[in-house]
């Protein structure tokens, strides 16, 4: 996820942060390094000199040049411009309560994941305790309704179409969607997605059959769904949709395989749209409220350890976290233990991702460098265990490692440096939970990681 970028902006930080003394050459070197960044990153041209401009002008005032760290107030000048950039804030969506129904139009090109975002997000919503419905009004592309359909399935959430001669006319669309309204309001469905049709390109065709679909569903929010690698292009299309039906926000796709970030950087300042969500990935749960915030410090290399702690709150809750403290603290830990969590790792995410989320290692770890297969091959073996040899790895003698060997497809002596390695890990995390001076330590230096004074 914006890797250039990201490395780009973690030289200029390892090179003025740590400075005793600043002065205007090294904010000007530092600042055109930064430009040549954005340009490279397909940053709007407009966008970068405002940035550039305005960055110089506050990093060359008495605030920086006579700072105790002069290096750390540039850093942060920096990062305020960037979120500023973004959109200052996370954006929620507007919508009712749950007693009065809500409806969200979903706009955008074919090929920009229209279908698969409005899954997405009533997946979400579904989750946050509301009661959404998909209507199935892209009556042009084939197989769409079909898609919709088997992506709503996972989600768990219902669709509302109608069988319709495809391609349908913009007719057919603006019906079915006036009657998915009335369908939500008598099933109990307190949000309505709208999924309609997109074209190859801007037409006047397809700005007239959402413009008949607005009027009549009068949605709370109108949100255009880009392809955030097109750079630019995206930009503009929003643009384009924008002067026309008036949107409220954008979801932007692709958002993990994007290495520039030029859209991202764009749409705010050209359009004054918020990034309401982003795309990481092509499961149901790989879809994220946009944090401006924490994409200025992944972008810096200064990590998101917010995000991480999410993730991971996403797969543990509470009284597991609790029974498995109580466990490590009294030397209970198992291999059945130590699969469960390699298999909660799995589920929050790619391992890239989540180091990017790490203060200080945000730039500096590519897909190269992270070896997964130790993981699986560790999955592997402990799933050749029998359950008596997960609870007590003390059992496990030499008949059984040849066999668990076989079982996995490894080698006797994998299942060796394993056993070695929990038992090794099994003593660090008794002793780690019994010592509190030692887990506010790791805490602080954990959090103290390219941290600077604001943040």
């Amino acid at each position: 996820m914006l890797e250039k970028l990201t490395n780009a902006f973690s030289d200029v930080v390892r090179n003025v942060t740590g400075k005793a003394k600043i002065s205007e050459k090294n904010i000007e070197e530092a600042v055109d390094k930064i430009k040549m960044a954005l340009l490279e990153a397909d940053v709007n041209l407009r966008v970068v000199r405002r940035f550039v401009n305005s960055t110089i002008e506050e990093a060359k005032g008495e605030k920086v040049l006579r700072s105790v760290d002069p290096g750390q107030q540039f850093i942060k000048i920096v990062h305020d411009k960037i979120v500023a950039l973004l959109g200052d804030s996370k954006t929620d969506l507007h919508l009712k309560g749950p007693d009065t129904q809500s409806v969200i139009l979903f706009l955008g090109l074919q090929g920009s994941g229209k279908t698969t975002s409005a899954t997405k997000l009533a997946a979400r919503l579904k989750k946050e305790g509301r009661n959404p419905v998909l209507a199935a009004c892209d009556l042009v592309r084939p197989a769409a309704i079909d898609q919709l359909c088997v992506m709503a399935e996972k989600a768990g959430v219902p669709v509302y179409k109608e069988d319709v001669k495809l391609p349908g006319t913009a007719k057919d669309a603006v019906r079915i969607a006036k009657n998915a309204k009335e369908y939500a309001k008598k099933n109990g469905h307190d949000i309505v997605i709208v999924d309609t049709a997109g074209r190859l390109q801007v037409d006047e065709a397809m700005m007239a059959e959402i413009a008949d679909i607005k009027s009549v569903v009068k949605p709370d929010e109108l949100v255009l769904v880009a392809d955030s690698m097109t750079g630019q292009n995206a930009v503009d299309i929003a643009k384009a949709f924008d002067e026309a039906l008036g949107l409220t926000g954008v979801i932007l796709t692709k958002f993990d395989s994007d290495a520039r970030g030029g859209a991202a950087l764009s749409l705010k300042s050209i359009t004054g749209k918020p990034i309401l969500f982003v795309g990481t990935g092509e499961k149901i749960e790989d879809f994220e409220p946009f944090h401006p915030e924490r994409i200025a410090s992944r972008i810096l290399g200064m990590g998101d350890i917010v995000s991480l702690v999410e993730k991971a709150q996403e797969t543990i809750d509470m009284e597991e976290a609790e029974k498995l403290q109580k466990k490590m603290a009294s030397n209970e830990f198992t291999l059945q233990d130590m699969l469960e969590q390699l298999q909660r790792v799995k589920k929050m995410g790619p391992m890239q991702s989540l180091m990017e989320m790490i203060p200080g290692l945000a730039g500096q770890i590519s897909e190269q460098d992270i070896d997964t297969s130790g993981m699986k091959v560790q999955e592997a073996i402990i799933l050749s265990m029998t359950k008596k040899e997960r609870a007590n790895h003390l059992i496990i003698g030499p008949s059984r490692r040849k066999r668990i060997a076989k079982g996995s497809g490894t080698s006797v002596a994998e299942v060796n440096r394993l056993i070695k390695q929990f038992e090794k890990t099994r003593l660090a995390m008794k002793k780690v939970s019994r010592n509190k001076g030692m887990q506010n330590r790791m805490m602080q230096q954990f959090g103290g990681m390219g941290g600077f004074p604001g943040m």
